[in-house]
C-alpha cells in the first residue's frame, strides 16, 4: 500500500478511485468505507484537500490491512470533500462550506445505493473535525434498518501524546507528519506559518462549559492551530501504522462479530 494518491494509475480492487468494473464485478465485498473530509485552507504549507486526502489514505491503508491480515474485503468509496466550516474560515478564498442538510442528502443517497446492492455495512472515515455525522446516522439507521453505519474519526483513534511534540488541532504537527508520510510531494513545510492561535476571551468557553463555533479569522492568522515545525514523515508513519492497524481490527469485528451479545 505504498501509493495512496487518488491520482495513482495503479489499479486496486479495494479502492474505487482506481478500481475497474472487471476487478469488482465478481468479488463479494463485506463492507464499504466512505472517506469524508473538507475543502479548506490548512496553514500555508498543506493543500486545501488535506482532510479529504488523509481520510482516503487512511481508509485505503486500513482496508488493505483488513484484507491481508483478516481476509475481510472492503471497498473504499471516492472521498467526499464537502465539510462544515466555521465563520471566519468559510470566508477564506475557495473554502467550501457544506450545510448539514447537504451532507445528509449526499450520505442518504450513498446509503440507499449500498443497501440496494446488498452492502449493508458502511464506515464513514471522517477527516474533518467540523463534520457532525451522529444525528445523520441515527436518522439513517431508522430509514435503512438493514444498514450498519459506523463513524470513525481517524485522527482521534490514537492519542497524539508520545508521537508528537506539539498538540495538533488544525494543520499542525500531526496532520503535517501524516501528510508527509502519505503525500510528501504535497507538503511545503518551509512555507508554514507558526500555527499560533488565540483562545476565547470567555474562560467558560475555554473550559468547555458551553460550546460556540470559533471565528477562525479571530483565532489564527495563518488558518493553522498548532505548530507544524517539528513534523516529519517518520512520525507520521509511526502514528499512521498504529491508527490503521486499529481500524483494520474494527473492520474485521464489524463484519465477523455481532454488535451486541446474545444476552443483550
Amino acid at each position: 500500500m505504498k501509493n495512496h494518491s487518488p491520482f495513482s494509475t495503479l489499479h486496486s480492487p479495494l479502492d474505487l478511485m482506481v478500481a475497474t468494473y472487471g476487478q469488482v464485478k465478481n468479488r463479494p465485498y463485506a463492507f464499504a468505507v466512505l472517506p469524508w473530509g473538507a475543502t479548506e485552507p490548512h496553514n500555508y504549507h498543506l493543500p486545501y484537500l488535506t482532510d479529504t486526502l488523509l481520510a482516503h489514505a487512511v481508509a485505503v491503508d486500513a482496508v488493505g490491512k483488513a484484507w491481508e491480515q483478516y481476509g475481510v474485503r472492503g471497498m473504499v468509496l471516492p472521498p467526499i470533500p464537502l465539510g462544515a466550516q466555521n465563520p471566519g474560515q468559510r470566508e477564506q478564498p475557495f473554502c467550501l462550506h457544506a450545510r448539514y442538510e447537504t451532507q445528509k442528502a449526499v450520505l442518504n443517497d450513498i446509503v440507499a445505493a449500498l443497501q440496494g446492492q446488498g452492502v449493508t455495512t458502511l464506515v464513514i472515515m471522517n477527516g474533518h473535525g467540523g463534520n457532525s455525522f451522529k444525528p445523520m446516522i441515527r436518522d439513517l439507521t431508522i430509514d435503512y434498518p438493514q444498514m450498519l453505519i459506523a463513524l470513525c474519526d481517524w485522527f482521534a483513534v490514537e492519542p497524539q501524546q508520545g508521537y508528537f511534540e506539539n498538540k495538533d488541532d488544525h494543520a499542525g504537527e500531526m496532520e503535517t507528519s501524516v501528510m508527509m508520510h502519505y503525500y510528501p510531494e504535497l507538503v511545503a513545510l518551509e512555507t508554514a506559518g507558526s500555527g499560533e492561535s488565540r483562545p476565547f476571551h470567555i474562560e467558560s468557553l475555554n473550559k468547555k462549559v458551553a460550546w460556540v463555533p470559533r471565528d477562525w479569522a479571530k483565532t489564527t492568522a495563518d488558518t493553522g492551530v498548532g505548530d507544524p515545525s517539528q513534523a516529519s514523515a517518520a512520525k507520521g508513519k509511526r502514528f499512521a501504522e498504529v491508527v490503521t492497524a486499529k481500524i483494520a481490527v474494527l473492520f474485521d469485528e464489524l463484519v465477523n462479530r455481532p454488535v451486541y451479545s446474545a444476552g443483550a
